[in-house]
């Protein structure tokens, strides 16, 4: 295990524009899952790809296990990355693609099979070592590459979205496989990922970024329920906070937390009215989407999150009465769009 750490890491591709990865410090903690996630054109790839010796800074440094390695190829930092193709060669058996980096490692060829064996063992994979990758469904090529990246025992594992060509079934099932998999080994692993779902349900921590720049960094519950500004209040959270503007100061209430007066019977909450326009049924759940009626804030879009079981009937083009407790309130700078409160 090691940790990495990045100090004011820059990545420009072009003079004169704004660089993909912008000034960026943060460390892992050693053995944590931490997840890189933001939109697409955000940094996150190129961040991990500098971290793996693929791509080459502009400026900073980056160190994996107190030492600087920007001078070293990505085979002498000790990691191991995952591509969202997995990469394997489709001419090689399961056996001889888990053995491939022993060979590259020039790792005596009478210590592969036990390494293999081991390998293909924390993965479930045994009984494919004889098949090639085309007879293997999405789900066993994903382990066959994991496979091939903890062969080598690496100090960090470097993964860039490594579940994004599986269907949404399998995908549940290969994080959950995933997750098992990285608190056995206990490996640091950093993880790249736009989908809010994976970094929440698997991250130890989550770095969410933004045009190169690392908006806020924190546990699940830390993003979600205490964003530092306007983007991740939206970016995460589905449907996303709801952003109402007045004097200056944005008020944000998460969907969830606006609700029926009546649902919402609780003292210290601030009243709203909700001009209901139509819903979403989504099994467990409903979805209100309206606009708010009094105030200075009326006419601004709000959505509203509640269970199905809710026994309310809403009309369409009529106002009721709805609520926020002043705990779940979080105040933003209109300007800038950072957090206040």
């Amino acid at each position: 295990m090691a940790v990495v750490e990045t100090r004011n890491l820059t990545k420009v591709f072009k003079e004169g524009e704004l660089g993909a990865v912008n000034d960026v410090s943060l460390a892992t903690e050693e053995g944590e899952f931490l997840v890189f996630l933001g939109p697409s054109g955000s940094g996150k790839t190129t961040l991990l790809r500098m971290i793996a010796g693929l791509e080459t800074p502009t400026s900073g440094e980056i160190l994996i296990g107190g030492q600087l390695v920007n001078h070293l190829s990505p085979r002498e930092r000790r990691i191991a990355m995952v591509f969202q193709s997995y990469a394997l060669y489709p001419h090689l058996t399961v056996y001889k693609n888990i053995a491939f980096p022993l060979k590259a490692q020039k790792v005596p060829k009478e210590k592969h099979d036990a390494k293999v064996q081991w390998a293909a063992g924390l993965l479930g994979i045994g009984r494919l070592l004889d098949r090639k990758p085309r007879e293997l469904s999405g789900g066993e090529r994903q382990r066959v590459a994991l496979a091939r990246a903890i062969v080598r025992e690496p100090a960090v594992f470097l993964l860039d979205e490594p579940l994004s060509n599986l269907d949404a079934k399998l995908r549940a099932s290969a994080r959950e496989e995933l997750e098992q998999f990285q608190a056995r080994v206990g490996t640091t692993t950093i993880y790249v990922t736009h989908d809010q779902v994976e970094a929440m349900a698997m991250g130890d921590r989550v770095v969410v970024m933004e045009k190169g720049k690392v908006r806020q960094i924190g546990t699940p519950a830390d993003v979600y329920d205490e964003p530092a500004d306007t983007f991740v209040a939206t970016f995460l959270g589905s449907p996303p906070m709801n952003l109402v503007s007045a004097g200056g100061t944005i008020t944000g209430f998460r969907p969830e937390h606006f609700l029926p007066a009546r649902a919402a019977a609780i003292p210290d909450s601030v009243p709203m009215r909700l001009a209901f326009s139509h819903e979403e049924y989504l099994g467990a759940e409903r979805i209100l989407y309206g606009t708010l009626a009094d105030g200075s804030c009326a006419g601004a879009k709000v959505v509203s999150r509640i269970a199905s079981t809710h026994a309310g009937v809403f009309a369409k083009d009529t106002t009721y009465d709805f609520a926020v407790e002043k705990r779940h309130l979080k105040l933003f700078d209109e300007a800038t769009g950072i957090r206040k409160r």
